[in-house]
C-alpha cells in the first residue's frame, strides 16, 4: 500500500513538473525560415488596457473566429499567472504575397455586444497580435514625436462626434530578411511543429520574419455585398485613415465586416536583432543618474562606518587591551556606551521564532532575486519566451526553500542554544511568505473571477501551485532545517546575565530613527522603481537588467551600511534590543516602496479606472513590498549580527 502511494506521489510530482516546464522553451524562441507562398498563422493574446488592469479574452468581443475553431496555445506557469491567453486567429498570411482579404461579417450587433464594445473602446483596450512570436507594433505621431505601441485599439471615440467607432480593417507590414545558410537549421511554419534539417552540403534559402507592424482603421462597408464573399476572398485595399462618415459606428443592429491587408517588405534587420525595436532603452541618462546618486549615498555611509570602526571601536579596543588587569577592573567601573550592554547584547529578542522565520524567508527571496537578475542581465531571460521570467523565479524560489530552512533553523539554534523546536521553525519558514501571497492572490482572484477576466487563476492552476508548494518547497525547507541542526552552532563571545539591564529613557522613540533609516536605501532604488512600475502597469518591455543588477548591488551595500550604523547608535545609548531594529532599519525601505506605489497610482496612473483596478494594483504592490521588506531586512540583520559578534568578541569583560 505504501509503495502504491509513493508511486502515485511520484507520478503527481512528474506531472506537476511537466506542467510547469511546459512552454518554457517556446517555439518562437527558435529561428524559423519560410519559403515563398508558405502560410503563416497569426495568433492573438488577451485584450489589455492601461485604463484598467483586467485582461480579457480576445474572443469575448464579436470578432471573426478561425475556420477550424478556437485553439489555445501551450502556456507555461508564468503566462497563466500574468493573465496571457494566446489563441489562434483567422488572420492568415502567405510569405512574400501581398494581399487584401475579407474575413467575415458579424450578425447584427445586440445590446450587450454594443455595450461591451463601447466599454472596451472607452477603457482604451488594445488587441495584442503575435506573428512568429513578434508582437504587432503600431506607430503614432504626437506633437511631432514618433511613439511606438504594441497592439492596436479595439476602437476609438472621435472628439468631433459622440459616436464610437470599431477598428475593423488592419493593414499589416511584415518585415522579412532573406536567409542563406547550410548545416543544422530549424524550420517551421510558425505553428507548434518544428523540423530539424541537417544537410551541410545543401544551401538553404528562405525568409525570416524580423518585424511586424500594423496600421488600424475603421471602414463602413455594405454588409449585404460583403456577405456574398467567402473568407479570404480578395477585396479592394483601403487608404487609412478614412473620414468619420465612412467609418464603422458601434450601434445596435449594425453588421460589421472585417478585412485586412498584408504587405511584405524586405529588411536589412537580422533575426538576432529583431527584438531591438521593442527593447529600445529609454532614459539611459536617468539610469546613470540613479547609479551616481546611489554611489554618493554609499560613500557618505561608508565614511560613517569607517569612523565607527577605525576611530571609535578600534581605538577603544586597542586602549583597553593595552591596560593591565588592575587598570581593566578600574575601567570596567567607568565603562560607558556600547560596552555597558556587554552582558545583554545577545539576550534573546522578543518573538524570536518570528524573527528566525522572516530571516529564513528573506534569504530565500534574496537568493531568488540575485540569481534571476544575474541570468536576466546575461541575456538568458529573453522576452521572446513569454512568462519565462516569472516561471524561472517561481522554480528558483521553490528550490531555494532548502536555504530558508537552513538559515532559519541555524539562527533559531543560535538564539535558543538547543535544537528543540527546529521542525516548527522549518515548517513556519515554508508557509509564512507563501501563505501571505496565497491569501492575497486568492482575495484578488475572487475580484478577477467576478469580472470574468483572463487574469483570474483557474482552479487547475491552484492545485498545481499547491502541489508545487507542498511537494517541493515544504520538503526542501524541512531538509534545509535538518541540515541546519547538523551545522556547527554559532557561539556568543560573551555571557548573558540572567537579569536584563534597564534601558535608559529617551526623549524620542528609537523606532522613529529606524523608520527614517529606510529613506537611504529607497534613495538608491526609487528611480529604477519608476521604470519597473511603468513596464508592469503600462504594458512596456523592461529589459535593462544590467542597470538593475548594478542598482541591486548598490542597494545591498546601502542596506548593510545603514543597519550597521543604526545598530551601533543604539548600542551607544545602552539599547541592547537591537535585533528587530537591525532588521527594520533596512527593511523599512518597503514602507517607502509601498507609499511610492500609491503615489504612482495617484499621479502616474490617473487613467486607471474603477475600484477593481485600484484593488488589484494595491494588492500586487503589497506583495512586492512584503518581499522587499523580507529581503532587505535580512541583509541588514545578518550584517548587523556579524558586526555585533565581531565587536564584542574583542571585549574581555566578565
Amino acid at each position: 500500500m505504501e509503495k502504491t502511494s509513493m508511486a502515485r506521489l511520484c507520478c503527481l510530482f512528474v506531472i506537476v513538473l511537466a506542467t510547469v516546464c511546459d512552454g518554457f522553451y517556446l517555439p518562437g524562441t527558435y529561428m524559423h525560415t519560410y519559403s515563398t507562398g508558405e502560410p503563416i498563422l497569426a495568433k492573438v493574446n488577451s485584450l489589455t488596457s492601461i485604463e484598467t488592469e483586467l485582461p480579457f479574452s480576445y474572443y469575448s468581443l464579436p470578432y471573426c473566429k478561425p475556420p477550424g475553431g478556437i485553439k489555445k496555445s501551450a502556456e507555461n506557469l508564468g503566462e497563466l499567472l500574468m493573465g496571457d491567453q494566446i489563441d489562434n486567429s483567422p488572420y492568415r498570411f502567405k510569405m512574400n504575397t501581398n494581399e487584401s482579404l475579407y474575413l467575415c461579417t458579424t450578425a447584427p450587433l445586440n445590446e450587450n455586444e454594443v455595450k461591451l464594445l463601447k466599454q472596451r473602446t472607452r477603457d482604451l483596450y488594445q488587441v495584442n497580435m503575435i506573428l512568429d512570436n513578434l508582437p504587432a507594433m503600431r506607430y503614432a505621431t504626437q506633437n511631432g514625436i514618433k511613439i511606438q505601441w504594441t497592439g492596436y485599439p479595439v476602437g476609438y471615440a472621435s472628439p468631433q462626434s459622440n459616436e464610437d467607432y470599431i477598428i475593423n480593417h488592419l493593414k499589416f507590414k511584415v518585415l522579412v530578411h532573406e536567409y542563406e545558410g547550410s548545416g543544422v537549421v530549424l524550420l517551421g511554419t510558425g505553428d507548434e511543429t518544428m523540423a530539424v534539417v541537417d544537410e551541410p552540403e545543401k544551401k538553404l534559402n528562405g525568409y525570416e520574419i524580423v518585424g511586424f507592424e500594423v496600421i488600424p482603421c475603421s471602414i463602413k462597408r455594405d454588409p449585404e455585398a460583403m456577405k456574398k464573399l467567402m473568407m479570404y476572398d480578395n477585396v479592394d485595399p483601403i487608404n487609412c485613415p478614412v473620414d468619420l462618415e465612412k467609418s464603422q459606428i458601434i450601434r445596435e443592429q449594425e453588421q460589421v465586416s472585417f478585412t485586412y491587408e498584408v504587405e511584405f517588405v524586405k529588411s536589412d534587420i537580422r533575426w538576432p536583432s529583431r527584438w531591438d525595436a521593442y527593447l529600445k532603452m529609454e532614459g539611459a541618462r536617468v539610469h546613470w543618474f540613479s547609479i551616481m546618486n546611489s554611489l554618493m549615498v554609499i560613500f557618505f555611509l561608508a565614511g560613517i562606518v569607517f569612523v565607527i570602526f577605525l576611530r571609535t571601536v578600534r581605538r577603544d579596543l586597542t586602549r583597553y587591551e593595552e591596560l593591565d588587569k588592575e587598570a581593566q577592573a578600574q575601567m570596567n567601573e567607568e565603562l560607558s556606551g556600547w560596552k555597558l550592554v556587554v552582558s545583554d547584547v545577545f539576550r534573546e529578542p522578543a518573538c524570536s521564532k518570528l524573527l528566525c522565520v522572516m530571516v529564513g524567508d528573506g534569504t530565500q527571496i534574496l537568493g531568488m532575486a540575485v540569481v534571476t537578475i544575474i541570468f536576466a542581465a546575461l541575456g538568458f531571460m529573453s522576452p521572446a519566451s513569454r512568462g519565462m521570467l516569472l516561471t524561472g523565479m517561481i522554480i528558483l524560489y521553490l528550490f531555494l526553500g532548502i536555504v530558508a530552512g537552513y538559515v532559519g533553523v541555524r539562527l533559531w539554534i543560535t538564539i535558543k542554544g538547543t535544537t528543540e523546536g527546529w521542525r516548527a521553525v522549518s515548517w513556519s519558514c515554508s508557509v509564512f511568505f507563501p501563505g501571505i501571497v496565497f491569501v492575497i492572490l486568492t482575495a484578488l482572484n475572487f475580484v478577477l473571477w467576478g469580472s470574468k477576466s483572463t487574469g483570474a487563476i483557474p482552479i487547475s492552476l491552484y492545485f498545481i501551485l499547491l502541489s508545487l508548494w507542498f511537494c517541493i518547497s515544504v520538503p526542501l525547507t524541512l531538509l534545509g532545517g535538518y541540515l541546519g541542526t547538523k551545522a556547527e552552532p554559532i557561539t556568543y563571545p560573551v555571557r548573558t546575565n540572567q537579569i536584563p539591564r534597564e534601558i535608559p529613557a529617551r526623549k524620542y522613540p528609537s523606532w522613529l530613527l529606524v523608520l527614517g533609516a529606510g529613506t537611504l536605501p529607497f534613495g538608491t532604488l526609487f528611480i529604477e522603481l519608476f521604470f519597473i512600475l511603468s513596464s508592469i502597469w503600462l504594458g512596456r518591455f523592461y529589459y535593462v537588467f544590467g542597470f538593475l543588477l548594478v542598482v541591486f548591488i548598490l542597494l545591498v551595500v546601502v542596506c548593510a551600511e545603514v543597519s550597521v550604523v543604526l545598530t551601533y547608535m543604539h548600542l551607544c545609548v545602552e539599547d541592547w534590543q537591537w535585533w528587530w531594529k537591525a532588521f527594520f532599519a533596512s527593511g523599512s525601505v518597503s514602507l517607502y516602496v509601498f507609499m511610492y506605489s500609491i503615489n504612482y497610482l495617484i499621479f502616474d496612473l490617473r487613467s486607471l479606472s474603477g475600484p477593481v483596478s485600484a484593488i488589484l494594483y494595491l494588492g500586487y504592490s503589497l506583495i512586492m513590498a512584503i518581499a522587499i521588506m523580507l529581503a532587505t531586512g535580512t541583509i541588514g540583520f545578518l550584517i548587523s549580527f556579524y558586526f555585533v559578534h565581531y565587536l564584542f568578541s574583542s571585549v574581555k569583560i566578565d
